[in-house]
Parts: structure tokens; sequence; C-alpha cells
């Protein structure tokens, strides 16, 4: 069990070093992902995964409406 977590571990780690260096929000959601998903049954690391997602998400959200807001 324990070399399967340590792989799927190394997958990830490279697969976190492809992706582009754009981490706006994603800091700041896994922070709470992780802290929200370690109290609901010690599931830290899928709720940072998660956190990240939506941070990440909202950013880019918040960021198209500056954008549309210059616009007009």
């Amino acid at each position: 069990m324990k070399a399967l977590i340590i792989g799927a571990a190394a997958v990830l780690a490279v697969a976190a070093m492809s992706l582009p260096a754009d981490a706006k929000g994603c800091l700041k959601g896994a922070a709470v992902g992780g802290v929200a998903g370690h109290a609901a049954g010690h599931h830290g690391l899928a709720g940072a995964a998660v956190g990240c997602a939506i941070g990440h998400h909202e950013a880019n959200k918040q960021d198209k409406d500056a954008q549309k807001q210059q616009a007009q």
C-alpha cells in the first residue's frame, strides 16, 4: 500500500511540474480546501486539490469581470 501511495505522489509531482505557473487563486483556495478537507475526515490533500481548482476558477472569473468593466 505504501508503494502505491509513493508512486501516486511521484506521478502527481511530475504532473504538477508540467503545468503552467499561473497559480492565481490556487494557493488561497488550496489552503482553505486543505483545512476543510482535513476537518472533514482527514482528506486534506483532496480538499487542497479541489480548493485550488475552485480558487483558480474564481480568480479567472474576477479577471473577466474586471476586463468587461474596463471595456465599458
